[in-house]
C-alpha cells in the first residue's frame, strides 16, 4: 500500500546549476530516499551564491563606506565620495587631525606632519564652500580637534632686568603652520550661518572658553591675533557666554594689575572689548560699573603700560561717552596713579587727559580742576623736556582753554606761579619760550587777573625771603650759642651711669 502511494508521487530531477567559472557541477552530493527520491544538497549552492554578492558589492563600495559612520577613510578627498558620505568624511578626517607632533625637530614625522597640514586645508576649504552640515557629531569633533591642538600649557617666561623703552622679540610658535589652519577653521565653522549656537553651547561651554582666553598669553603675536578675531566671534554668537566671558577678562585684567604684571594679550583683549564696551546699553549696569573702576582703571599702574595704552584710553573713553560724570572719576584715578619716576607714562597720562578734557562737561571738570592743574603745573617745571613740553601743548586745544577761561580765578594763579618758576629756573630753551606763549595767552584772556596773580606772586615771594632769612638768624645763634656754651650733663639724673674709670695709664 504505501509503496503504491510513493510510486504515484513525481520525481524531481537532481540536476545542479553551475555558478563556477570553470563550469563544474557544485551539486554532488545527493541523497536516496526510499524509491530513489533525491533531495538536493542547498547549503552549497548558497553559500556561492552568498560569496559572489559579496564579491560584487566590494568591487562597486569601499569596504569603509559600507560600514557607515565615522569609519570612511580620512585620505579619501571629498570630491571622490557622495554627499550622504561627506558629513562622515568630515568627522574622520577632523580626528585624524587629533593627532600631535613634535615641532621642535623639524625632521621627525615630516611626512606625517605634511600629511596633517594638507588635510586641515580639506577641512578649510570644505567649510568654506557651505557644503558641511554642522549636527552635534560634527560640532563636537570640531571641538575635540581644536581643544588638542590648541589647548596647551606655555613654557615658564624668564625675565630679565629690561628698561622699558627697549623692546623685546617676538617668540614665534614652530607648530604655527598647523594652529594657524586650526584657528582658521574653527573661525570659519562659528562664524557660519548654520551653525545652531544652542547646539554648540554644549561643547563650546565656559571651560571651553576659560582655556581659550588662557590663550592669550602666548609669546607668538600671530596667535594672539587669531584668537582676538575668534573671541570677538564668539561674543557674539553666544550671548549667554557673555557675562562669563566678561567676568573672565575682567580676572585676566584684575590678576594682571594687582599680581603679576605679567600678560602678553592685554592689549589684544583691551581692543576686543574696546567693541564690546561700545554695545553697552544705558544707563550702564553695576556689573559694567564696577568692569570699569576695578578692572579697567587699575591697568594704568603697570610699568608695561606703553605696550596697551593705546588700547585701554579707547576703552575709558567708551565708557565716558556712555556717562559724563565718569570722566571725573577716571581723572581723579589719574592723579593718584600719577608716574612721577617714570618719563614715558607721564606722556601718556597727559595725553589721555588732554583727550579726556575735550568730553568732560564743566559741573564735572570743576570737582577735579584744582589737583589737576597742580599736577600739569608740576609738569609745566618738569627737568624733563619732552614732559614740559607735552604740557605746555595743553595750551594749543581750544577745548581746555575754554574750561580754563570759565574757572580762570581758580587756575591762573596755580599756572601763573609754574610759569615764574620756568622763566627763573629751567634749563632747557624750547621750554622757556612755551612758557613765554603761555603768558601771552593768559594775557588775552585776562591781563588785569595775570597782573594780580603777579603781584601776588611777588608778595609771597617777599614773605618767604623774610621767612628763609629769619630761619638763617635762627641757626646762626644756635651755632654761636652752641660753640661758646659746653654741655654739662647732671649728676644727679636718676638712673644715669657713669663709665668706669680707667685705671692703668695707656
Amino acid at each position: 500500500m504505501l509503496k503504491q502511494i510513493l510510486a504515484k508521487l513525481p520525481r524531481k530531477s537532481s540536476k545542479c546549476d553551475t555558478f563556477d567559472s570553470s563550469g563544474s557541477n557544485s551539486c554532488n552530493n545527493t541523497s536516496n530516499l526510499g524509491n530513489g527520491i533525491q533531495f538536493t544538497n542547498s547549503c552549497t549552492v548558497i553559500a556561492n551564491r552568498l560569496n559572489v554578492v559579496k564579491r560584487m558589492s566590494t568591487a562597486i563600495f569601499p569596504a569603509s563606506i559600507v560600514a557607515g559612520g565615522e569609519s570612511v577613510a580620512p585620505h579619501v578627498p571629498f570630491k571622490d565620495v557622495s554627499n550622504a558620505e561627506k558629513q562622515s568624511l568630515f568627522v574622520s578626517k577632523l580626528n585624524l587631525c587629533c593627532t600631535i607632533y613634535d615641532f621642535n625637530d623639524p625632521d621627525k614625522d615630516s611626512a606625517e606632519k605634511d600629511l596633517k597640514r594638507q588635510v586641515l586645508l580639506e577641512l578649510n576649504e570644505f567649510v568654506a564652500s557651505g557644503s558641511a552640515r554642522f549636527t552635534e557629531s560634527a560640532i563636537a569633533a570640531v571641538c575635540k580637534m581644536c581643544g588638542v591642538n590648541l589647548f596647551r600649557t606655555f613654557p615658564p617666561k624668564y625675565f630679565s632686568a629690561r628698561g622699558e623703552s627697549e623692546d623685546e622679540e617676538p617668540m614665534f610658535d614652530p607648530a604655527w603652520c598647523h594652529l594657524q589652519l586650526v584657528y582658521d577653521l574653527f573661525l570659519s565653522v562659528i562664524g557660519q550661518g548654520s551653525l545652531d549656537a544652542k547646539v554648540a553651547k554644549k561643547y563650546v561651554d565656559h571651560s571651553f572658553i576659560l582655556k581659550l582666553l588662557d590663550l592669550f598669553d602666548s609669546e607668538d603675536p600671530r596667535e594672539r591675533e587669531c584668537l582676538k578675531s575668534i573671541l570677538h566671534r564668539l561674543y557674539g554668537k553666544f550671548m549667554m557666554h557673555r557675562p562669563a566671558i566678561r567676568k573672565a577678562v575682567s580676572n585676566i585684567f584684575y590678576r594682571f594689575a594687582f599680581e603679576t604684571e605679567r600678560h602678553n594679550g592685554i592689549a589684544e583683549l583691551l581692543e576686543v572689548f574696546g567693541s564690546v564696551i561700545s554695545g553697552f546699553a544705558l544707563p550702564l549696569k553695576e556689573e559694567h560699573r564696577l568692569f570699569f573702576s576695578r578692572a579697567l582703571l587699575p591697568l594704568h599702574k603697570p610699568k608695561s603700560l606703553g605696550i596697551y595704552h593705546q588700547q585701554l584710553a579707547y576703552c575709558v573713553v567708551q565708557f565716558i561717552e556712555k556717562e559724563q560724570n565718569l570722566a571725573s572719576i577716571v581723572i581723579t584715578r589719574l592723579l593718584r596713579y600719577w608716574p612721577v619716576t617714570s618719563s614715558q607714562k607721564q606722556l601718556m597720562f597727559i595725553s589721555e587727559l588732554e583727550e579726556i578734557l575735550e568730553m568732560i562737561s564743566i559741573p564735572e571738570f570743576e570737582k577735579i580742576m584744582v589737583p589737576l592743574f597742580r599736577r600739569i603745573g608740576y609738569c609745566l617745571n618738569s627737568s624733563h623736556f619732552q614732559v614740559a613740553e607735552r604740557a605746555h601743548f595743553l595750551w594749543n586745544n581750544d577745548n581746555v582753554l575754554n574750561l580754563v577761561m570759565h574757572n580762570r580765578h581758580v587756575i591762573m594763579p596755580i599756572i601763573i606761579s609754574a610759569l615764574e618758576r620756568n622763566s627763573q629756573n629751567h634749563w632747557n630753551k624750547a621750554v622757556l619760550n612755551l612758557s613765554q606763549n603761555v603768558r601771552k595767552v593768559f594775557f588775552e584772556m585776562d591781563e588785569e587777573l595775570v597782573l594780580e596773580c603777579q603781584h601776588k606772586l611777588e608778595e609771597e615771594n617777599a614773605k618767604s625771603n623774610v621767612a628763609a632769612e629769619r630761619r638763617r638768624l635762627t641757626w646762626e645763634r644756635l651755632e654761636i650759642a652752641a660753640n661758646y656754651e659746653p654741655v654739662t650733663v647732671p649728676s644727679n639724673i636718676p638712673g644715669l651711669v657713669k663709665p668706669p674709670t680707667c685705671l692703668v695709664s695707656c
